[in-house]
């Protein structure tokens, strides 16, 4: 079934036409992503689709029996509702069913409480006992729908997939969460509702990595259609079958994930590259001809001068630049970074905040920093991975602990929402702030406008105030300002938001050349795997501990870890279910008690070890307390705080053995325990 038809779509942009001509749409089970350079006009496609903008020309048509549910870039809200408000804040029929169910819930709990505190008294119980009937008769004409329209599967989704997300308190205000976990809410309203198309622009922004790899499973086995707006190059290969290009104003179509597009514009690109040689040697003869001025009276010779302009005047084969460049480097000194037994806490919740109640979101914190060194910070939302890169740029204090910088060390810090000073100044006049010119490692020297066009700053741009320009277009110009400030230790606060694909190449590229010493939080596991080699962990608890290793190996180790854990609390129910199964009737018959005692005592369900084997059972006993022992020891060792990262690889290696050896010996033990 056909969900979305979209046929000549057009819109003006600032300088010229962001896209003309476009024409596509959208079968029921698609999966597809809309890709291409920053401000090429994808998320004002998007919004036209939705229905939020007005396009120039065209129309768009989407199935009246699908509905449709839109996730902005920058998600709307208002700052008084709650987050079961903006959830719930939804045409859809269900929605509004399963809605006024919880809020009769609410209002028949709150008459119970109000109820029994009162029971002593009987004053106005004849109205108090009328309110709370037509509240239970509403309750019970709303459970009946519920069970008509067989809305309680629809509720217990709906509900995993809040607690999936990590909405717990539906009833704080939106003002109240942080931008994560704004964007978790927004995302949720739009998964909720009961609609087979959804319109996602960087849904992965803001988010956990963990949060990222639950809605990468999620679209992929929906069977709603998606067409979205990313950057994640794991998430586009993972979920999509199409992939659609905005570029030059058009929009193409690629069948396939990320993966197979790149290889069709490969060897489309070959392909145009050779047909452009091709005519370039057919023009540099025609050229000729025009130079000796024929004349154009004739029919033929018309139609030739006219084909030849045609060539000339075509749009000509334009190959990515591929701008990989390396600064001079600013030397590191013998001591870069020491950071001894940093804490801090902050007001846990808001509701606590007031009587002084905290939380540690880092915990008895040390690390000496090596030269080169490249490491990610990984943990979920609100584990503290900002607040740690502020307190070693010194934006905010710890509560305890002290921080060693070396005098030869110079951060170059990029902030998750830069802040401009003098926002009437250029895009070129603030470059040029930092440096005029820019001297490369190749012994190449470049000014400040052609660095800004390598990153994609070409023509007016250039000298637009930064007041015009867009978030993402802030962001890369901040990013190049850093990189020209040439800093011997780079921290990075999630700098693969609103960038495209091309900038986070450049980006990977320098960062893999770079001889400094990198600290980089980024939700993009692609890129984290391409420029971290070492990962710090930051736990729920404030805790941070290492992983040697790629980002991609350490969520296989997390889901290797928790299928251990599930098996072993499976072994030990199964191993304490047949203990309970080996060990004679405790129950004794009234009438026979002497008999039941007897029986009791004898050892018939159980068949008499040898010898050998009594042997054998008490040695189990003893190594799998050892092992047991040894276990702790070593999970203590991987998250703990002083983690050695060098033996990281062989403690897990260690830990993978043990735990084998362990399973035996319990499925030995219980061999010989029944």
């Amino acid at each position: 079934m056909n969900l979305l038809s979209i046929s000549n779509l057009a819109k003006i942009g600032r300088e010229k036409p962001l896209f003309t001509e476009v024409t596509f749409g959208l079968n029921e089970g698609d999966k597809a992503a809309l890709i291409g350079r920053n401000g090429c006009g994808k998320s004002t496609l998007l919004n036209c689709i939705a229905g939020v903008l007005q396009p120039d020309d065209g129309q768009v048509v989407i199935n009246k029996s699908a509905g449709v549910s839109f996730l902005p870039q920058n998600p709307v809200f208002n700052p008084e509702d709650t987050i079961r408000d903006h959830i719930f804040k939804s045409e859809s029929p269900k929605l509004a069913v399963i809605r006024k169910y919880e809020e009769i819930c609410t209002k028949l709990g709150s008459i119970a409480s109000t109820d029994s505190s009162s029971s002593a008294g009987s004053a106005g119980t004849g109205k108090a006992a009328e309110s709370s009937g037509e509240i239970q008769q509403k309750y019970e004409k709303l459970n009946k729908q519920m069970e008509d329209r067989d809305l309680w599967n629809y509720e217990s989704q709906i509900s995993s997939i809040l607690t999936t997300l990590g909405i717990t308190d539906m009833n704080r205000k939106m003002s109240e969460l942080s931008g994560g976990m704004i964007k978790k809410v927004a995302l949720a309203q739009v998964l909720v509702e009961d609609t087979k198309l959804l319109l996602l622009d960087e849904p992965t922004n803001h988010l956990d990595i963990t949060t990222i790899s639950w809605l990468q499973d999620y679209l992929r086995t929906t069977d709603r259609s998606v067409l979205m707006v990313t950057h994640d190059r794991y998430f586009l290969d993972s979920v999509c079958n199409n992939i659609y290009e905005l570029a030059r104003a058009k929009v193409k179509l690629y069948q396939g994930n990320y993966s197979t597009y790149l290889e069709k514009k490969q060897i489309e690109a070959e392909i145009e590259e050779n047909t452009d040689r091709r005519i370039e040697s057919v023009l540099r003869v025609e050229r000729d001809w025009l130079m000796r001025g024929p004349c154009a009276r004739g029919t033929k010779a018309k139609a030739r001068i006219q084909r030849d302009m045609q060539l000339i005047n075509r749009e000509k084969f334009a190959k990515d630049k591929g701008f990989a460049f390396e600064v001079a480097g600013r030397r590191l000194g013998g001591k870069i970074l020491e950071l001894d037994k940093i804490c801090k806490n902050f007001p846990k919740g808001f509701a606590s905040a007031k009587d002084g109640a905290t939380s540690p979101v880092l915990r008895d914190f040390s690390y000496i920093f090596s030269k080169g060194e490249k490491i990610g910070i990984f943990g979920d939302n609100g584990t503290g991975k900002s607040t740690l890169l502020n307190i070693i740029t010194g934006k905010i204090p710890p509560d305890s602990g002290t921080i060693v910088k070396g005098e030869n060390t110079f951060f170059g810090y990029y902030e998750q929402n830069p802040v401009f000073k003098d926002t009437s100044l250029t895009a070129l006049e603030y470059i040029k702030e930092a440096a005029e010119y820019i001297s490369m490692n190749n012994g190449k020297t470049l000014s400040a406008a052609q660095f800004l066009e390598e990153f994609g700053f070409e023509g007016k741009i250039q000298h637009s105030p930064l007041s015009s320009l867009s978030g993402g277009e802030k962001k890369r110009l901040l990013l190049v300002r850093l990189l020209i400030s040439n800093p011997n230790f780079l921290i990075l606060d999630e700098p693969t938001n609103d960038f495209d694909i091309f900038t986070m190449n450049i980006l990977e590229q320098f960062l893999t050349g770079y001889k400094g010493c990198l600290l980089v939080i980024s939700h993009d596991r692609y890129f984290m795997d391409k420029v971290a080699d070492t990962l710090f962990i930051l736990e729920e608890d404030g805790s941070v501990s290492g992983f040697v290793g790629k980002c991609s190996e350490y969520l296989e180790y997390r889901k290797e870890k928790a299928k251990e854990a599930e098996r072993a609390e499976k072994s030990a129910e199964e191993r304490k279910r047949r203990i309970e199964a080996a060990q004679p009737s405790t129950k004794t018959d009234s009438n026979d008690s002497q008999n039941s005692s007897t029986a009791a005592s004898q050892p018939a369900q159980k068949k008499k070890l040898t010898f050998k084997e009594q042997k054998e059972f008490e040695a189990l006993e003893k190594d799998i307390e050892s092992l047991e022992a040894r276990k702790t020891e070593l999970e203590s060792l991987m998250s703990g705080t002083d983690t050695d990262f060098s033996k990281i690889g062989e403690i897990s290696k260690e830990y993978q053995e043990l735990s084998a050896t362990l399973e035996q010996k319990y499925a030995r033990w219980e061999e010989l325990a029944i």
